[in-house]
């Protein structure tokens, strides 16, 4: 099973939309991931995202490209403050390849719990529109596979010297 974590995109501040939709910036970073990740052979069965609309917009967006077989789906769970034993305990019921569309700190909570076993011991500095993959061995044990973010596929093609420069 491989699990998808996205940090919803950039979103307008609150004093300009009480809404919060996606920001232009917002949009392009996300339809640019999303473009993207089209072509690494992602197989999803579900999209999930939170109640919030920028998760929704940002969902939306992941959708049209990666085309999951089961759809687009918004769910309880993945609001910044919810459990992240939530959706951990969600998973141990799953073998399906999904996507998780959220907000910090519960992604950031929810990535330390399935890799440590404690939500507190952050450990992936998550990015707007960022996407990070994870997989599930068959001994209920998850491993982090790999981290995409906008920065990321800026720099591409060119040299990047350091993280910092990203």
């Amino acid at each position: 099973m491989f699990l998808y974590l996205v940090q919803h995109a950039e979103a307008k501040k609150e004093e300009e939309d009480k809404e919060r939709p996606l920001s232009e910036h917002g949009l392009k970073d996300i339809t640019r991931m999303a473009e993207y990740a089209s072509h690494l052979n992602i197989k999803l069965d579900s999209i999930y995202h939170s109640t919030k609309l920028r998760a929704k917009q940002t969902a939306q967006i992941l959708f049209e490209y990666l085309k999951p077989i089961k759809g687009l789906t918004e769910t309880t769970g993945l609001s910044p403050m919810d459990a992240p034993e939530i959706w951990h305990a969600r998973l141990k019921e799953t073998d399906e390849n999904i996507m998780l569309v959220g907000h910090l700190p519960h992604l950031a909570r929810l990535s330390s719990l399935l890799l440590t076993g404690n939500a507190e011991k952050i450990i992936i500095s998550f990015k707007m529109a960022g996407i990070v993959c994870f997989k599930r061995s068959d001994e209920n044990l998850w491993s982090l596979q790999w981290m995409l973010t906008p920065e990321i596929i800026l720099s591409e093609g060119r040299a990047v010297n350091s993280c910092d420069s990203l």
